[in-house]
Parts: C-alpha cells; sequence; structure tokens
C-alpha cells in the first residue's frame, strides 16, 4: 500500500526558511513522480513543484521559484521540499503527492488529479 508522510512544518517568520520532507512507503520511489502541492484556507489546491522519478528534472510554480527547491534521496525514500524566503502568502497546508513516473520525461503538477496518491498534509505558517 502507498502511503506518504509529510513532516517538517510550523511557524516561521517572513524571510525565513523550512524543510519539508514526504518519507514514502510501500513503492519504489525511483519509479514515481513526486509532487508538492498546497492548499490555504477558502482558496483552492495549487501544485508547488515536482521531480521526476528519475530525479533529473524539476518543475516550479512561478509563485515559488527561486526560493523553494525540490529533491529526492531515494535511498532514504524520502523527497524533500527546502522553503527560503517564506512569505505571508505561503501560509498553507502542504501535501506531497506521486504518480507513476515515465522514463525520461519532464514532470508536470497538473493536472493534480493524475497523482492518485496523497499524505495528509503539514501546516506550514508565515507569520511574524
Amino acid at each position: 500500500q502507498l502511503q506518504l508522510v509529510e513532516s517538517g512544518g510550523g511557524l516561521v517568520q517572513p524571510g525565513g526558511s523550512l524543510r519539508l520532507s514526504c518519507a514514502v512507503s510501500g513503492f519504489t520511489l525511483g519509479d514515481y513522480v513526486i509532487g508538492w502541492f498546497r492548499q490555504a484556507p477558502g482558496k483552492e489546491r495549487e501544485g508547488v513543484s515536482c521531480i521526476s522519478s528519475s530525479g533529473g528534472r524539476t518543475n516550479y510554480a512561478d509563485s515559488v521559484k527561486g526560493r523553494f527547491a525540490i529533491s529526492r534521496d531515494n535511498a532514504k525514500s524520502t523527497v524533500y521540499l527546502q522553503m527560503s524566503s517564506l512569505e505571508a502568502e505561503d501560509t498553507a497546508v502542504y501535501y506531497c503527492a506521486a504518480k507513476i513516473g515515465r522514463p525520461f520525461s519532464v514532470c508536470v503538477l497538473e493536472p493534480s488529479t493524475d497523482f492518485g496518491s496523497w499524505g495528509q498534509g503539514t501546516q506550514v505558517t508565515v507569520s511574524s
């Protein structure tokens, strides 16, 4: 059974940093694209970043480019989202999700419904 568990969320001041982790089990991480999504209160879920199954290709939402970095450690079955220069607008519940990857393919975040397995989410609050 595919399982994803996020951790690393919390309260941080504007301009600060956090690193989210997504620990996976029940499948071989190297076969899957992993995406990070977020949902703020009253807003629709949006894609933040994804990383290809090989780890060689990444994709970012315009709103986080240059501030967030996604990486994966297949040996540890974990995907990370390093978030820097955080802004109040980054406040949301962050989810990681998985979908089958194809060799040599880029990852895309939409449609998010292509991601069949989701974690329970971790809250990130950016506030002074």
